[in-house]
């Protein structure tokens, strides 16, 4: 049977220096760096996943967007940048529970451009288990708020990254098929 192939649009959301740019490194180059370089504006990438599924294989095109955390861009780039979108990481830092609680916004905004897609939450540097503040509890009650998964990544060692994109790509591929 021959694969289907799916182009998706991905943004991940989250507030400034919680990992998100180191994710998609991560997750596109399978390289770490430790130096923090805001991201200005947008900045977009792109990675062919394969998802199996009950009905075949889909190869899975995604570009994913990553956006600059500061709350005065949100306002200006959120319509560009949500448009179009078929799925969401929301991305906090565990050792800064502000983070986690500033996802609400940040979910809010993108869902007021993209209606309902799926969304799936990651609770990043968890290899800072010493410095911890977010608790399991509170990434399960945020998720579930949204009817959404969640996962414990770390950027640096690589924890959970891969799965975490393959999981949301497998839910966006789930919805279309649907």
């Amino acid at each position: 049977m021959d694969r289907q192939k799916m182009k998706v649009k991905v943004c991940l959301v989250g507030e400034g220096a919680v990992g998100k740019t180191c994710l998609i490194r991560r997750f596109i180059q399978d390289q770490f760096d430790d130096r923090y370089i805001s991201t200005l504006g947008a900045k977009v990438s792109k990675k062919e996943i394969k998802v199996d599924g009950p009905s075949g294989g889909m190869d899975v095109d995604m570009t994913i967007w990553d956006i600059m955390g500061e709350k005065g861009f949100r306002e200006l780039l959120k319509e560009a940048y949500f448009h179009g979108a078929q799925g969401v990481l929301a991305v906090c830092d565990v050792t800064r529970k502000e983070t986690l609680d500033d996802l609400e916004d940040w979910v809010a905004a993108v869902v007021k451009v993209t209606g309902n897609v799926p969304i799936e939450f990651l609770a990043n540097k968890a290899d800072l288990k010493g410095q911890m503040t977010v608790t399991k509890a509170d990434i399960q009650s945020a998720a579930e708020a949204h009817d959404a998964p969640f996962l414990f990544t770390s950027a640096k060692t690589g924890e959970n990254v891969e799965i975490a994109f393959a999981k949301l790509a497998q839910m966006i591929t789930q919805r279309a098929v649907a």
